[in-house]
């Protein structure tokens, strides 16, 4: 249930579709091959829905704290993944990031789960790490993919397309997400976990409705920012969040921060800057390359 209500709540999207519709002079300047959309779509749809139970499976066996921790490794594969895919500058100071946060990581992979909270499953510990760590890196995949796909495939610059990829993913991965809820034979246990919901049934249901729409608005905005500019920025916004998420987890789940966390949040911030930093110096270059094209009376466009 946990890895479908991350995609489910894809309907609310058709109103802004209808809101912001693709127009004719947009939609004509690209027009790929309608089985080569479909056969992207439903891949990354697939590995969308491998990834939502990996990130399921990984908030089960973990603490909120570690989750969030390892949660902050996905910047570090997708400046890996970027490179490759995308061709993304790999400079000293986002190795600096890469290095900071698999480093921040692995002080959380080697700690032993004795100290976490008694609500984690015994022996679990590793299992939730190292699903943690795989959704992560599979959600790096997924961001790098998706901007490969709006470069090369779609090229099409509207918000309608932004929305478009983010229904067709989520409705494959709706449907596989369904399929193993009735496979894992999961839904039998729906009926009891809501009469056993201590807010009530209403609240039940109303948690699970609202967390799927608050899913599908973070997810257009990632998606977004993929297509306006990049995945690994789009990462960084999602990771800025992280670091803090464990300071809440204390205070609302009641999770022990010992020092090997504390250790590992700051170091993760470190990593997170270190980018940030690297950011600010590349914005700073494309603003002087654009001073000085116009200082020289260029006649190129300048971007926005």
């Amino acid at each position: 249930m946990a890895t479908l209500v991350q995609s489910v709540g894809f309907p609310i999207l058709f109103l802004p579709l209808l809101l912001f519709p693709s127009s004719s002079s947009a939609t004509s300047f690209a027009n790929p091959p309608i089985t080569k959309i479909a056969f992207i779509y439903i891949s990354l749809g697939l590995i969308v829905a491998g990834d939502n139970l990996m990130y399921s499976y990984g908030l089960l066996y973990l603490p909120v704290s570690t989750y969030s921790l390892v949660c902050a490794t996905q910047l570090a594969f997708n400046a890996i993944f970027a490179y490759f895919l995308n061709s993304q500058k790999f400079t000293p100071f986002i190795f600096n990031s890469v290095i900071l946060l698999t480093f921040s990581a692995t002080l959380l992979g080697i700690q032993s789960d004795s100290k976490d909270s008694t609500d984690v499953p015994k022996g679990k510990y590793p299992l939730g790490f190292v699903l943690t760590l795989g959704a992560s890196a599979t959600y790096s995949l997924i961001l790098s993919l998706m901007q490969l796909t709006f470069q090369k495939v779609l090229k099409i610059e509207t918000f309608s397309v932004v929305l478009q990829m983010q229904i067709c993913t989520s409705f494959v991965a709706s449907i596989v997400s369904v399929v193993g809820l009735f496979a894992s034979g999961e839904w039998r246990e729906l009926q009891g976990e809501m009469d056993g919901f201590e807010k009530g049934r209403v609240s039940y249901v109303m948690t699970l409705v609202w967390t799927a729409v608050a899913w599908q608005v973070a997810s257009v905005g990632i998606v977004g920012l993929i297509f306006v500019v990049s995945s690994l920025f789009s990462n960084v916004i999602s990771t800025v969040a992280l670091p803090v998420v464990p300071i809440f987890a204390v205070i609302f789940f009641h999770d022990k921060m010992d020092g090997v966390k504390v250790m590992a949040m700051l170091i993760a911030i470190w990593g997170f800057i270190s980018y940030i930093y690297q950011h600010y110096l590349d914005d700073s270059k494309a603003k002087r390359s654009i001073r000085s094209d116009i200082k020289n009376g260029s006649s190129d466009p300048i971007p926005p």
